[in-house]
């Protein structure tokens, strides 16, 4: 298995770029990922945070393809009752 050298957010490409110690570059259009699974202007939102602020994580998300099921957990919405 490859270890990651580097994983940013790249704003011009709105990309993830990941570079292993193989030599191997991984490019995640994040804009492909959030028309997949992205059902609201929350959900897509918190993909960006995510992308933003936290790549390594969006892109292990990305890659074992569990971004819809962080999605249910982090956008859980409460009702307020009136």
């Amino acid at each position: 298995m490859s270890k990651i050298l580097s994983c940013e957010f790249n704003l011009d490409t709105a990309c993830v770029e990941l570079r292993l110690d193989d030599g191997t570059l991984l490019s995640i259009d994040c804009t492909t990922v959030e028309n997949e699974v992205a059902n609201s202007i929350y959900q897509r939102s918190e993909l960006d945070w995510l992308s933003y602020n936290d790549p390594l994580a969006y892109s292990e998300l990305s890659l074992n393809g569990e971004p819809d099921r962080y999605l249910k957990v982090i956008t859980n919405h409460k009702y307020l009752n009136t």
